[in-house]
């Protein structure tokens, strides 16, 4: 198996979504595990990393767009994909450190803290609320709570490949990489401003080398 990582850098708060809150707390709750510890699902984090790449594929030239999405159905797979046409990469979770989330499910094990102050010291609650544009108050019943992870936390999700994947390949992931600033919910109203690195199974950072690679390639194939 071959492991790379990606690396995501909270720039401002984010929410995880789930889809639902807590009765009487709050409107929409953020994902976490069994210790309280936020992380995003794999499979949205997937999706978020194809939709760049087609972004991006969409606006090449002719000449070299079929290529790029040949490689992209290769890396991401096809929807109703059969065995033949699997995806290459499986996108796990991304997730806050190993060593960290070990440390407290220990001190979880000893009842010393609990899910809930993992969850409360990683997280914040926001409101908002709708303005009457003519009134200048609040509309009635347009008051909303979310729940969200704050900034400056970086979570770290592996990309595993049953063969080593091509140069092309990875240079493509790199781009789309690049490309991913918003994730989560209300991502299109200043939530979930991340930077995005694509690093080695070393942890080394590789995402340039790859940007440049894709630059040399696509000259080749324009």
């Amino acid at each position: 198996m071959i492991i790379y990582q990606l690396k995501i850098k909270l720039l401002s708060d984010t929410t995880f979504g789930r889809g639902d809150g807590v009765a009487g707390l709050i409107d929409q709750e953020v994902e976490h595990d069994s210790c309280g510890f936020p992380y995003l699902r794999g499979r949205t984090l997937k999706g978020l990393l194809r939709e760049e790449c087609d972004n991006l594929i969409a606006v090449l030239q002719n000449d070299s767009r079929a290529y790029w999405e040949n490689l992209a159905f290769t890396l991401f797979g096809t929807p109703g994909s059969s065995l033949g046409t699997i995806a290459a990469m499986h996108v796990g979770d991304a997730c806050l450190p190993d060593d960290l989330r070990e440390a407290v499910a220990w001190q979880i094990q000893d009842k010393t803290l609990t899910k809930e102050e993992i969850l409360e010291s990683l997280t914040t609650i926001r409101r908002q609320t709708a303005i009457d544009s003519q009134t200048g108050t609040a509309d009635e019943g347009s008051l909303r709570s979310f729940r969200v992870v704050i900034r400056q936390l970086e979570f770290k999700a592996d990309l595993l490949f049953e063969t080593q994947p091509s140069d092309e390949m990875l240079s493509i992931l790199a781009v789309g990489i690049l490309a991913l600033r918003r994730v989560g919910s209300g991502r299109n109203r200043g939530r979930g401003y991340v930077r995005c690195t694509l690093h080695n199974n070393v942890g080394k950072e590789i995402t340039q080398d790859y940007i440049s690679l894709f630059g040399q390639i696509q000259e080749k194939v324009a």
